[in-house]
């Protein structure tokens, strides 16, 4: 295991929990991760290989998806790991951390956020970081063209003809690997765009209803609603049958939180 990762501890910012699982997953590290937040129970993650265990029997893994989900939707959390052999149930299985952070990353990319995105990036020359890039195994020929069209500094619209692949699948990818640190960017890229709707954060309220939802203040409300909209399927009791009542009240009480920060963010937006 690469020096560093063994024996950490963390305070997760927005987006934090993604990129430390991609790290983890990366460095296959084996050991346990332990995310403490003051307002529930702490989530015990047991990883081996770089792959969260889990003794679900659905191939797919959509519990476990959902679980990280929830844990990355936490801010002001406390992440620790402690590395080293673990032991494991018969039959667990393995959801792989580098595959669920892609996935939870290019997730949190729609339309409107493509298109900011693009204009940041024009005229800059776009590269990978080697020491970041994913593991070939976790590629496919989509993204190996993507990684061979950059494999010298290019900008958006050099890369985009050599990748052949549709736009909006370019961008996710760039997307991810701009938040786990992979993607180089030089050059002169376009000034700060301006984003319409910002929020007000001169207003305290406003400040702290956007930490509520794991958001900094250059957040606008398209940025405020798809936090929202992630927040709530991660909390919402209906969609996780089974849960202890203790766990149902307090999953209830944080959307209750999340609800009324988004509501109070979206009715001050100017």
């Amino acid at each position: 295991m690469p020096p560093g990762i063994s024996g950490f501890r963390h305070t997760l910012g927005a987006g934090d929990f993604a990129r430390l699982a991609y790290r983890l997953g990366r460095s296959a590290a084996t050991g346990v991760l332990t995310v403490h937040a003051p307002w529930q129970r702490s989530e015990i993650l047991v990883l081996r290989r770089g792959a969260l265990v889990t003794t679900e029997t659905d191939v797919a893994g959509r519990a476990a998806t959902a679980r990280l989900a929830r844990i990355a939707a936490v801010t002001g959390a406390t992440a620790t790991f402690d590395g080293g052999a673990q032991t494991h149930p018969p039959g667990a299985r393995g959801l792989p951390l580098v595959v669920w952070a892609r996935q939870h990353l290019e997730a949190q990319l729609d339309q409107s956020r493509a298109d900011a995105f693009t204009a940041e990036l024009a005229g800059a020359r776009l590269s990978i970081r080697p020491e970041q890039a994913l593991d070939p195994a976790h590629l496919d020929e989509a993204d190996r063209r993507i990684l061979a069209a950059m494999a010298q500094p290019r900008r958006l619209d050099q890369i985009w003809p050599l990748a052949r692949t549709p736009r909006f699948r370019l961008l996710c990818f760039l997307h991810f690997l701009r938040h786990v640190g992979a993607l180089t960017v030089s050059g002169v890229a376009a000034a700060g765009v301006a984003t319409p709707h910002r929020i007000a954060t001169s207003d305290p309220r406003q400040a702290a209803a956007l930490r509520t939802l794991g958001l900094s203040e250059a957040s606008d409300r398209e940025t405020v609603k798809r936090a929202y909209r992630r927040l709530a399927r991660a909390l919402h009791p209906d969609l996780q049958p089974g849960v202890p009542e203790p766990r149902r009240r307090e999953l209830e009480a944080r959307l209750r939180e999340v609800t009324a920060a988004a509501q109070s963010l979206l009715a001050g937006t100017v």
